[in-house]
């Protein structure tokens, strides 16, 4: 049985079909990612999940909307964040990829203050990370030479770190190195549907290298369809791509991947087991 540690259920309009298709792929539990649209819909997942004993929810102000991180809606978050079935913060972060983005202290104070609250709430967080070297030439000229793995590797230092509490990098799609470096500041990498795409070899080698008990998959459906279904609608049955490739990138069997990825989800979620 395999879990998606990741995925938007709050975008299907077909929800009660979606998740069948998942029980019948044999995905055992689903991480329903609370962003919405913005904070004044970021409870969206945890309603769902109170409905689906199989369903668990996370809430969080994605980077995209940094500038709506206000008090009131981070009050909102910290309530949200109290919530037994709320069983992490995200996903938060810092997203250099599109122009039209808020801009970096912007970014970095909604990232910083969310890390606070999920320590407060003693939650791990998941962290959405994009790549400023894949950035359009209009971001790249906003943002400039700043790295986002960079920058949001030293705030986790800084802030994340010394909580002890951990977390999970979302649709890794790093470097080895950043791979590492997220691995001994206490993450987990998690592998989504963009591990199969025929570009995709430094994620590849970072799956590759993780050491098994940090590793995970996930949908971020209904984006980043795999291999042989990108272009399509991504759900949560199709984890089970996802699963296999990393299944073979590791030498392994996808029920032994699958034991595997379950066994780490309920580690750095104990109250999900």
């Amino acid at each position: 049985m395999l879990i998606d540690s990741h995925c938007h259920l709050d975008w299907y309009e077909d929800l009660d079909q979606i998740l069948a298709g998942a029980h019948a792929a044999g995905v055992e539990s689903l991480l329903a990612i609370g962003i919405g649209d913005g904070p004044e819909t970021m409870q969206r997942a945890l309603e769902i999940a109170h409905t689906n004993p199989r369903v668990w929810a996370s809430a969080g102000i994605h980077p995209q909307e940094a500038a709506h991180a206000t008090a009131e809606a981070l009050a909102k978050l910290a309530r949200l964040a109290a919530d037994p079935k709320c069983i992490a913060v995200g996903e938060i972060g810092l997203d250099y990829y599109h122009a039209e983005n808020p801009d970096i202290p912007t970014q970095k104070q909604a990232f910083t203050a969310q890390m606070q609250i999920a320590a407060a709430a003693r939650k791990p967080i998941i962290i959405h990370c994009r790549t400023s070297e894949l950035a359009t030439p209009q971001a790249k000229e906003k943002f400039g030479p700043a790295d986002a793995w960079e920058d949001a590797l030293a705030l986790i230092a800084e802030h994340w770190t010394p909580h002890g509490l951990g977390g999970i990098m979302h649709c890794f799609s790093g470097t080895p190195d950043h791979g590492r470096r997220s691995i001994d500041a206490g993450f987990y990498l998690s592998f989504a549907g963009n591990l199969t795409y025929p570009k995709a070899q430094p994620i590849r080698d970072a799956a590759a290298q993780a050491p098994a008990d940090r590793i995970l998959v996930e949908t971020d459906a209904p984006f980043l369809a795999p291999i042989p279904l990108r272009g399509q609608r991504n759900e949560p049955a199709f984890v089970t791509h996802t699963a296999a490739a990393l299944a073979a990138l590791r030498g392994i069997s996808p029920d032994a991947l699958a034991a595997l990825t379950t066994e780490n989800f309920h580690r750095i979620f104990p109250t999900t087991a």
